[in-house]
């Protein structure tokens, strides 16, 4: 079975296309991301931005037409804050449906996080013995995931992504040390309002905020998921990286290697955002990801369809 698995975010598209034969090790024929910025402005106005739907809309055509030319089984999709927040989410997913094909389904950061942790597990084959930490910082909101042994999973999601906490706190470019302060402050209340008072044997990142990161960190010239994957990011690389970020004007950022361009006017605030969880969890070091929701979204569906494809067979 061929499987294709969107994930809608506020700042990005993904899609990702696997070969099922084999329930242990999938095939992947495709993993394609786009920054579309779904969130911008939702924060503010609560709708959707209409150049940013359109921008979006025509990403998922294309991705879906992609998929079918390598004739996908099947399509699934979950769209998640952007879409979430705005008044106007569900006439957007109408739109969707009608010139794609395509069902995305709004989930809950609840859900989310689970996602995320499915496919922490899976990605990076970490113990069930293991007290876990895991972080998805997004464009409009951050899931933190805690995962202990003989424990029930506890999921959180916050308010303070990176392209919301952009628009409410970064009006200079580059950043004043002042919005400096009142970004950590932001997410300093956020995670204190917790009431969490765990310390993790490991934490890890996911989703393009930590990705970018690590890929700066590394200096890659192009992009490398085998590079990322699994790679230890440091607390002092990750300040080192912010007080690089804060002292660069938006076009120098834009040309580090490693940097997304359209990633690289919020990549400052995510990257405080991971800096004050890992001070708030006392990390010195986390594990990076390159596989976030979709791929924990693909294998829910594998797990769901294993009769099936073991009946291929």
């Amino acid at each position: 079975m061929k499987l294709a698995a969107f994930d809608v975010g506020s700042n990005t598209v993904l899609m990702l296309v696997v070969e099922c034969g084999a329930v242990e090790k999938p095939r992947v024929l495709a993993d394609l991301s786009r920054i579309t910025r779904l969130g911008r402005g939702v924060d503010a106005s609560g709708r959707l931005n209409p150049e940013s739907a359109v921008r979006t809309l025509d990403t998922i055509a294309e991705f879906a037409d992609k998929a079918r030319a390598m004739a996908a089984d099947k399509i699934v999709g979950v769209a998640t804050a952007a879409l979430r927040d705005a008044s106007d989410g569900v006439d957007f997913l109408a739109r969707v449906k009608q010139r794609t094909g395509v069902t995305l389904e709004i989930i809950s950061g609840q859900t989310e996080a689970q996602l995320s942790y499915l496919s922490t597990r899976k990605g990076l084959g970490l113990s069930p013995a293991d007290k876990l930490l895991i972080v998805d910082i997004g464009g409009g909101s951050t899931e933190l995931i805690r995962a202990e042994p003989d424990h029930a999973l506890e999921v959180v999601s916050l308010q303070i992504g990176s392209v919301r906490l952009t628009e409410r706190i970064i009006h200079h470019d580059p950043p004043p040390a002042s919005e400096a302060e009142i970004l950590r402050a932001a997410v300093d209340k956020a995670l204190c309002q917790l009431g969490w008072h765990y310390r993790p044997d490991k934490m890890v990142g996911i989703a393009g905020t930590v990705t970018t990161l690590c890929a700066i960190a590394l200096g890659l010239e192009r992009y490398s998921p085998e590079s990322v994957h699994g790679y230890r990011l440091g607390a002092g690389e990750i300040s080192r990286l912010i007080e690089l970020l804060g002292s660069m004007p938006l076009d120098q950022r834009k040309q580090l290697p490693g940097m997304e361009p359209g990633r690289a006017d919020v990549l400052f605030a995510g990257g405080v955002i991971l800096e004050r969880v890992m001070n708030y969890f006392g990390c010195g070091e986390g594990i990076v990801s390159d596989q976030g929701v979709r791929w924990g979204l693909m294998w829910h569906e594998v797990e769901r369809q294993t009769p099936a494809i073991n009946n291929e067979r």
